[in-house]
């Protein structure tokens, strides 16, 4: 077995600047190991992971149970490809229709795969079920969504960071003004419209939670029209917002629900797109898929996953810490002149800060809180989000709003 070096943070971020893409800015702190809450870096200073590597690592990082799924199953199979059966599949693809309720799950990789497989889906049937004329069919996205980076996200984005530069950009896609339901219903009057694909709660546009009442709203205007409500939940799903989907809160179901992230546990890259039979059933064998899509090693680690979502009543956790959370900081902010509000569900929360976007404020307070032993990372400029994994406890919980008020009296 080849040995690594043992580097110290400078070497290990030298070497990524030297041989690596320059497509990320990270927080200048170089992790080796993790477990539940806690990260620590090449030197062995022992951080709280307030950022769950943006949602994905909600059951903790490395989680026993779900590890050892990986690990028994990699002694066995990892890949066949879909060009025979495994005998892992079909049990994930029972269990997860199940949990969530709907008839089919297309298993996929990525969280941007499940989007773009979303889309697909969202456009097979805008010709094949609704009669939409071949090559009209328009999909509806909300300002400031951010679900990924292929040509068919950045295609979708209002973020010049994301778009700029990567132009032709694909057609029939069209931007409404989220949290706004009058947009969205003059945008529905286009009969062309063949679905809404929308994050229930924004989490890279700065955990922006609409009004209370929007999502069912929208979903009941989308039906109305008979539009797809396609619901991006890679980041909002599994419990992080206390409830197993973001949209349970509101009382509906959405026509095509996306996962990602948690639905591993942060172990190994599966996403999921599920739908009932007369979405779903539209893609005929070989229109969509993926060498590893469905693979074994994934579908025995995403039922890990799952079963300690349920097992650990995470989604419960989040929810009841969540509102400690914000109660906490919503006491602090009462006196406080560098942080202007909090806001989010269950244990997805944000805080802005009193500067403008391009303030490195933000940065710096990441940079002191790196520096008294939590990650974060900012987001568009003044904004910092806050989702630790779910495994978390109240103690740890108050330990951490400590960290964080003491270090935002530095900016004070």
């Amino acid at each position: 077995m080849a040995v690594l070096e043992q580097l110290t943070s400078q070497q290990a971020i030298e070497l990524e600047d030297k041989y690596g893409a320059h497509n990320y800015h990270p927080l200048p702190v170089v992790l080796s190991r993790g477990e539940g809450v806690y990260v620590w870096d090449v030197e062995g200073k022992k951080y709280y992971d307030f950022l769950s590597a943006y949602s994905a690592v909600n059951q903790g990082h490395c989680h026993p149970k779900i590890v050892g799924a990986l690990k028994e199953q990699a002694d066995i199979l990892t890949l066949t490809s879909r060009a025979f059966h495994n005998d892992v599949l079909g049990q994930y693809e029972k269990y997860a229709t199940e949990l969530f309720g709907f008839d089919k799950i297309l298993p996929m990789n990525t969280g941007v795969e499940g989007g773009e497989t979303a889309l697909k889906l969202c456009r097979k049937w805008a010709y094949l079920v609704k009669g939409i004329e071949q090559n009209k069919a328009k999909i509806l996205f909300a300002k400031n969504n951010f679900w990924g980076r292929t040509l068919a996200a950045v295609s979708s984005s209002t973020d010049p960071s994301a778009y700029s530069d990567y132009g032709p950009y694909l057609p029939g896609f069209e931007i409404v003004d989220y949290n706004n339901l009058e947009a969205l219903e003059k945008a529905l009057e286009d009969p062309n419209v063949a679905g809404f694909m929308v994050e229930p709660i924004q989490g890279e546009a700065g955990v922006m939670v609409p009004d209370d009442g929007y999502l069912k709203a929208a979903y009941d205007l989308c039906k109305s029209k008979n539009v797809l409500f396609i619901a991006d939940e890679v980041q909002t799903g599994i419990a992080r917002t206390g409830k197993m989907t973001c949209c349970e809160h509101h009382g509906f179901r959405p026509d095509i629900l996306i996962l990602g992230k948690a639905l591993s546990g942060g172990v190994f890259p599966v996403s999921a797109v599920l739908a009932d039979d007369e979405v779903m059933m539209t893609i005929k064998p070989g229109e969509h898929g993926s060498t590893f899509g469905g693979n074994p090693l994934a579908c025995r680690v995403a039922i890990a996953a799952l079963e300690v979502v349920k097992e650990e009543n995470l989604a419960e956790n989040a929810e009841r810490l969540g509102h400690i959370f914000r109660a906490e900081i919503n006491s602090y902010i009462e006196t406080s002149n560098i942080v202007r509000l909090v806001r989010g569900k269950g244990l997805l929360n944000a805080i802005v800060i009193n500067d403008k976007e391009e303030s490195d404020t933000a940065w710096n307070i990441c940079m002191a809180l790196r520096d008294n032993g939590l990650l974060a990372k900012p987001t568009h400029g003044n904004i910092i989000r806050f989702a630790p994994p779910l495994v978390m406890n109240e103690e740890q919980l108050l330990e951490c709003v400590s960290i964080i008020t003491k270090t935002l009296k530095q900016f004070e």
